[in-house]
C-alpha cells in the first residue's frame, strides 16, 4: 500500500470549508482504481493552520495512475482556493497500519 501526502497551508478561517471541499471529492476518489481511503488532519498550534491531506492506494501504479487522469487535478483545484501557495506533495510506502471504524 502506498500513500500520498499533501501539505497545505490554509487561508485563515478556511478550515471548514476546506473540509468540505475535500469530503466533496470523496464520490469521485472512490471511483479510482486502487483508491483505499482518506484522512485529512491538521493542527491549530501553527499560523497558518497545517492541514496534510493522505490518500491511500493498493500500488504505486494505482497511485501513479491518479495523477494520470483529471481526478487528481480536480482535486487540487477544488481546495486550492482555501490554501496559501502551492502544497507540497510526498508519496509513501505504507508500512503498517490499522484503522477501525466505530
Amino acid at each position: 500500500m502506498h500513500a500520498r501526502v499533501t501539505q497545505f497551508h490554509l487561508l485563515h478561517g478556511k478550515s471548514e470549508e476546506f473540509a468540505k471541499a475535500v469530503e466533496s471529492l470523496l464520490p469521485l476518489a472512490r471511483q479510482q482504481k486502487g483508491f483505499r481511503g482518506l484522512f485529512v488532519l491538521h493542527t491549530h498550534a501553527t499560523d497558518p493552520i497545517e492541514v496534510q491531506v493522505i490518500s491511500l492506494w493498493d500500488s504505486l501504479d494505482a497511485l501513479n495512475e491518479s495523477e494520470k487522469n483529471l481526478y487528481f487535478y480536480q482535486a487540487l483545484s477544488r481546495v486550492q482556493g482555501f490554501a496559501q501557495g502551492f502544497p507540497s506533495i510526498h508519496v509513501h510506502q505504507v508500512l503498517m497500519g490499522e484503522y477501525e471504524k466505530g
